[in-house]
């Protein structure tokens, strides 16, 4: 549906009670911008089509079933077709037409539900065999005043089964002067034997563009200043549902007391801003998780419900994967301007094996926040879960590389040398139950690879050692150098997307003592109980040497985020003590410092990386790759920049 006029009779009634005095005479948007021609009800050509040809050939049925999802139109077809059968036009001497005149008697007491031979009912409230009788005794008696009775049955599929057997004879063969008209939202409920009789027709959603312009009319004929972004988001939420989306527009109107924005939209429908969706994305496909855990919480506490957030990173996955496989995507109008940039470039980085499985993730993770007792903690595990799976390889890459090399036992032996497995570095080759290659060092688990760069931590084998050698694997002689600092620790987890331990040892951790090659630590209550094995099982992996991780009771030193902060604060102090910071915040009541920043180191920052990126690249296997990134985006927490 879309723009209307309102008819004589209905004109009338709304100029002759104004709004605004008590309410009562208000009429909602729904109810006043309701179609009352087929020139009027767009997005369901084929039905007006046919209507028109059947009216105009006269062709007309004597039953017709119109369904659909709610809000797009069944009622008021229903209501038009009264009309056109019934329109004598403005001289009382015309028949049936496809342009109701709607200044006529019969126009204008079907539009104010008062025309005798009109007849609605509701199915849901009449649904027993008593009810259709009273319509089978009707039908015997000639109209009163109009050339056809018409009886309208809002959601038919509630009649119960009798009532459908007491009227099958009757549909089947009504008297000429009698027309059927049914609605419902539940086709497959109606039985067979009674659309055998129907012409059926099947309205349509109604587009997103044909919304959009239909609610900005709307808005302009209120008076209403609306933004484009929030009548674009009031058409998304609508569904393809006019009525539903009239609703929402009335009440964005009422919200906003006569305007209405996209943050209020945003608002009153617990809808997380789009470009925060997309820096939760990207910072989690990226593996950076404790940035996405940041943005969550912020669009948590700025009112985002946890589902609605699940259903757009769905639907941005959707876009993207769209974009991906079909030229042309991003320029279609209706897509907004910040995902057509950075979904088509992100689009461009990210691989299908990476779309795929975070579309599967987050499909099976709709279900677990909508079920979970706490929607918001269900949402967190979710994102840690994508962001863990982002940079796994796919099963057809592991086999490609396994095929390069020339099958696994020769992977195996260019890996490990000519002391073959279990020879040189200690490491000895193993197979899992389903094959799965796996590795083990002086007892600690090493990491799985494929092309010489670290993939995944491999678990523990629980199987006889008669199994060792069954189908040589692939392992890697592990290199890194030693970090010289905790600091250095932390950020070795990170890059290694270890994200979650490195969390751990950045905020739930204090030190107490560090070493090359011994660290004692005092975890805080909440933290893992293995979380210093683990630890040390990690650094002996990566580093090819043993690391000793111990817990203590003793104090130790502030956690790294409390020394961060603390540092913060002393920054913000030395620059409030600064004249010219004084004299802003003397100036402007209220303002505080909420960020400072050194702008020669990162004018520095850049230059460096500038002069990095001239250099060629570097075949260094000791930097993990990432298989759906051309390259790891730089840790300056400029998202948007790094893609």
């Amino acid at each position: 549906m879309t723009d209307t006029t309102l008819e004589p009779a209905e004109l009338a009634r709304t100029e002759a009670a104004p709004a605004g005095k008590g309410g009562a005479a208000y009429r909602v948007l729904a109810r006043k911008y309701r179609p009352q021609n087929f020139d009027e009800l767009v997005g369901q050509d084929a039905l007006v089509r046919t209507l028109r040809n059947a009216i105009q050939s006269g062709r007309i049925h004597q039953a017709y079933m119109l369904t659909g999802v709610r809000g797009v139109g069944k009622t008021t077809t229903a209501r038009i077709i009264a009309r056109a059968l019934n329109c004598v036009g403005p001289d009382g001497k015309g028949g049936p037409t496809i342009s109701p005149c709607g200044v006529c008697e019969q126009c204008v007491s079907i539009a104010a539900d008062r025309n005798v031979d009109v007849l609605e009912m509701d199915a849901a409230s009449n649904t027993g065999v008593d009810n259709i009788r009273e319509i089978i005794d009707g039908v015997r008696y000639a109209p009163a005043g109009a050339r056809y009775k018409l009886y309208i049955i809002d959601e038919v599929h509630m009649l119960s089964k009798g009532a459908f057997n007491a009227l099958l004879k009757t549909l089947e063969e009504p008297p000429p002067h009698v027309k059927f008209v049914f609605a419902t939202t539940e086709i497959r409920k109606v039985p067979v034997t009674v659309l055998s009789r129907c012409q059926r027709f099947d309205l349509r959603r109604v587009d997103h563009a044909t919304l959009v312009g239909h609610f900005t009319r709307v808005s302009e004929k209120e008076g209403v200043a609306a933004e484009p972004e929030a009548i674009a988001l009031i058409a998304r939420a609508a569904d393809g549902s006019v009525r539903d989306g009239l609703s929402l527009l009335d009440q964005a109107i009422a919200l906003g007391g006569g305007q209405v924005t996209a943050q209020q939209v945003r608002d009153m429908l617990g809808l997380a801003d789009r470009s925060r969706v997309i820096d939760l994305f990207a910072s989690t496909l990226t593996g950076r998780t404790a940035e996405a855990l940041d943005i969550l919480d912020d669009m948590h506490k700025r009112g985002a419900d946890p589902i609605v957030v699940v259903q757009d990173l769905l639907d941005f996955t959707h876009f993207l994967t769209r974009a991906r496989v079909v030229p042309g995507t991003a320029d279609d109008p209706s897509v907004p301007e910040e995902e057509r940039t950075r979904g088509v470039e992100l689009a461009g980085k990210l691989g299908m094996p990476a779309l795929s499985r975070a579309w599967q993730i987050l499909l099976k993770g709709l279900n677990e926040v909508s079920q979970a007792p706490v929607p918001q903690q269900a949402l967190e595990m979710l994102v840690i879960r994508l962001a863990y799976a982002s940079d796994l390889p796919s099963p057809g890459d592991l086999i490609k590389k396994i095929q390069e090399a020339g099958g696994a036992e020769a992977a195996a032996r260019a890996l490990l040398g000519p002391n073959g497995p279990g020879g040189g570095n200690g490491a000895m080759a193993l197979a899992g139950p389903a094959g799965a290659p796996q590795a083990m060092h002086g007892g600690a688990p090493m990491a799985l690879v494929s092309g010489g760069r670290a993939q995944g931590l491999a678990r523990p084998l629980e199987q006889p050692a008669a199994t060792v050698q069954q189908q040589p694997a692939v392992a890697v002689a592990a290199g890194l150098a030693d970090p010289q600092s905790f600091p250095e620790v932390v950020k070795l987890f990170m890059d290694r997307r270890e994200g979650a331990l490195g969390g751990m040892l950045h905020s739930a951790t204090h030190l107490v003592r560090f070493e090359a090659g011994l660290i004692e630590l005092r975890p805080a209550s909440f933290a893992p109980a293995n979380l210093a094995g683990r630890v040390g099982q990690c650094l002996t992996e990566w580093t090819g040497r043993r690391w000793v991780v111990s817990v203590s009771s003793a104090p130790g030193a502030p956690t790294l985020a409390e020394q961060e902060k603390a540092a913060l604060a002393r920054v913000k102090e030395e620059a409030a003590k600064h004249p010219v910071v004084q004299a802003v915040l003397s100036a402007f009541p209220g303002a505080k410092i909420e960020q400072v920043r050194d702008l020669a180191a990162e004018q520095a920052a850049e230059q460096a990386a500038a002069a990095a990126a001239s250099l060629p690249d570097s075949d260094d296997d000791s930097i993990p790759d990432n298989p759906y990134f051309d390259a790891p985006p730089a840790d300056d927490g400029d998202w948007e920049g790094d893609f």
